[in-house]
Order: C-alpha cells, then structure tokens, then sequence
C-alpha cells in the first residue's frame, strides 16, 4: 500500500493557514482532481506537489493513501446521492414517467462530472472495490426499488427484469461518459434523450 510518508521539509512559508476541516476538505477535492486526471495509481508526493502542501501535511489528516482514497469515494459518490430519491422513486401518488425523469434529471446533474466519470473508469480498470461498491449500492437503494415500482404498474405478464433495468441506466450513464472519457459530442441537455430512453423502456412493458 502507497504510505503517505512523513517529510522533513518545511511547509512553503506563503501556504495560509487554514482551519483543520478547510484544509481537509481542499485536500480531498483536490485529491479527486488529481485522480480523475492521472488515475488511482498516482503518487502522494505528487499530489501534494500540486496542492502547494507537503506530503507531512497530507500524512496528518490521512494515515495512507486507501484512507484518502476512501475520503474522495465519500465525496464523489456518496455526498452526491440525495437520500430523498429512493422516497421519491416510489412515492406512488405520482405518475411513473414522472418520478423516474424527475430521479435522472437530478442523477445525471450530479454524476455527467469529470471527475465522477473518471474516477469510476480508473477505479474499474484498477480492480479496486469503489465502483463495486457503488453499484451494489446503486442496485440496492435505487435501481431495485426503480424496478418493483415498474413491475407494479405493468398492465401485462412480460415484465422486466434486473439485466433489463441495468441496461436502461447503462445506456443512460453512457452518455456521460461519451462525454467525459472518449471527449465525443454529446448533447448539451441529455434530458431529451434520457426522455426518450425511459419512453421506450416503459412502452415495451405498455406503459
């Protein structure tokens, strides 16, 4: 594991003092820009380099780099999620359209980010356990739900199933990351074509 080492040097003189939970919060927004451009392999001492800060400074507010990793997973995925979703997902005084553009009009603002996409991406390709993580998490509390609410209001017997709500929020996500990781044209508002992305799945169950 990459130990975040305690250096001798002297913090640069210019460097303003900060309250500890400021400085810990820029650390780890800086922290996530940094690995959404370079990857999870990237080394502390860089980082810190781009921080303007030591590596001694990083060392006081996280014990190693899984730690600092662990921070930028909270505040890149978790922070993002809004808990009022699942709630709102299955709050059935509400026509079905409706809850599920309303959840993915709030999802995408939130995740069709750099540094979300990115990080996703290199934590897959690294075998890390964030994205795992995330989409059990995303499968439990969100998609799950999502797709008992859709089985409920099919009229007939050919319902959906888990690999089929999958590939809807998969061909929606890819949008982002058209966007983000290949730096292909995508629109600038994707809620049309998220529209119509839901419109066709729910008319295959005639709804």
């Amino acid at each position: 594991m990459d130990q975040i080492a305690s250096q001798g040097a002297p913090e640069p003189s210019e460097r303003r003092r900060l309250p500890p939970e400021e400085r810990r919060r820029m650390i780890v927004e800086g922290a996530a820009a940094f690995f959404a451009d370079v990857g999870l392999d990237g080394k502390t001492r860089d980082l810190a380099s781009r921080l303007g800060v030591t590596q001694s400074l990083l060392f006081n507010y996280f014990a190693n780099k899984a730690e600092l990793i662990e921070a930028v997973y909270e505040h890149v995925y978790i922070d993002r999620m809004s808990p009022d979703w699942q709630a709102h997902l299955t709050d059935r005084s509400q026509p079905l359209r409706d809850r599920i553009l309303s959840f993915y009009a709030e999802y995408s603002a939130a995740i069709f980010q750099h540094e979300w996409l990115r990080i996703f991406m290199f934590s897959g390709l690294a075998g890390t356990a964030l994205n795992r993580r995330y989409l059990e998490h995303m499968g439990t509390v969100l998609l799950g739900p999502m797709l008992e609410e859709i089985r409920a209001a099919a009229p007939g017997p050919d319902l959906p199933g888990v690999e089929d709500i999958w590939n809807l929020h998969g061909g929606i996500i890819y949008i982002g990351i058209r966007r983000h990781i290949y730096q292909m044209p995508t629109p600038e508002d994707p809620m049309p074509a998220i529209e119509a992305a839901v419109d066709r799945f729910l008319r295959a169950y005639g709804l």
